[in-house]
């Protein structure tokens, strides 16, 4: 069997999660890592080869699939382009405002380039994007409402980072309970972003950082927290290690609608996701898509695409006719 040959672009929880998931599909292969650090600073998980992030282009014929492992906040706006110029490219950019400007700008370099690039592909968006997208099509006379959590946000937590004087945060995102009741009750309740979440933040401070304005940045962050109730705790490396050092997550997908001729009967359909490893999940589906992005990108396809925008077929390993045999 021919593999597709995976490169990773950056060496945090999420890429050696993506390592790790290659591991599980047999059609693929690591051929290595690409790092802003020291290569030599870098020792991966199977003993796979790390290079200088700016080495990569000059393997554009030795990789199938650069999987975009980068923040969303700072890393991607300019990895991604950087990257779609030599290579198919998958990412999980989660900044949801963002998203139509940073769509352009892969579509614009990835057609330039004959390359295909995959955006916004982890589980939301991703495969929440997909079910919002699906629910609605089917009950069109309705309401669909997304709950985060309760879990680490990977990508608020990265935001949090890097502001000035943190060495090191989580975010906890805690849907608000009634809110999630009234929804499943079939009410269509008009909800605010506040309504829905609040955001637990758990911060440790550099010495002599200035606390009141790293939580008002934190705070007033658009985009991430200025829309929520965010409440900040300061605490010591320990704590953090010590009481927060696993990435769970999850959450819940709902849309309610109403049929017949009169709107007399009621339906529900839920989507919820339960997450030990947010990174380890949120690689698979990178990984997902990055088969589907060798594929189409083998057939003539070029420029960028959602996940919404990619047949489901295309992200199985199984023959048409197997996914005919085990699925339909």
């Amino acid at each position: 069997m021919e593999k597709i040959k995976i490169a990773i672009s950056g060496y945090g929880n999420l890429g050696k999660s993506v390592e790790a998931g290659i591991l599980q599909n047999n059609d693929m292969e690591l051929f290595g890592v690409f790092t802003r650090r020291d290569p030599s600073t870098i020792k991966t998980l199977t003993g796979a080869k790390a290079y200088l992030a700016d080495e990569a282009p000059s393997f554009a014929d030795k990789i199938d699939v650069m999987i975009l492992c980068g923040g969303s906040a700072t890393d991607l706006p300019k990895q991604g382009p950087f990257f779609a110029a030599h290579f198919n490219t998958v990412d999980a950019f989660d900044t949801h405002a963002k998203i139509p400007e940073y769509f352009e700008e892969m579509d614009k370099t990835a057609k330039k380039a004959g390359k295909f690039s995959v955006i916004a592909g982890g589980w939301d968006p991703g495969m929440f994007s997909i079910m919002r997208l699906y629910n609605e099509a089917i009950l069109p006379e309705g309401g669909t409402y997304t709950f985060w959590g309760p879990g680490v946000s990977q990508g608020h937590s990265d935001a949090i980072r890097r502001i000035e004087g943190v060495a090191d945060a989580k975010q906890y995102t805690i849907p608000i309970e009634e809110a999630v009741n009234a929804v499943r009750g079939g009410v269509n309740p008009s909800l605010s972003a506040r309504q829905k979440h609040k955001r637990v933040c758990y911060v440790v401070a550099r010495e002599d950082a200035d606390k009141e304005r790293i939580e008002r940045e934190i705070k007033t962050m658009p985009n991430y927290f200025a829309d929520y109730d965010t409440t900040v705790h300061f605490v010591t490396r320990e704590e953090l290690d010590r009481d927060h050092s696993g990435l769970p997550h999850g959450g819940i997908v709902i849309t309610t609608g109403k049929t017949g001729i009169n709107k007399e009967h009621g339906h529900t359909i839920e989507y919820k996701i339960a997450l030990d490893s947010n990174p380890d999940f949120t690689a698979n589906v990178l990984l997902a898509f990055a088969r589907a992005a060798y594929r189409l990108n083998r057939e003539g396809a070029t420029g960028a695409k959602t996940v919404a925008d990619i047949p489901p077929s295309y992200l199985s390993p199984k023959s048409p006719e197997e996914i005919r045999r085990l699925y339909i």
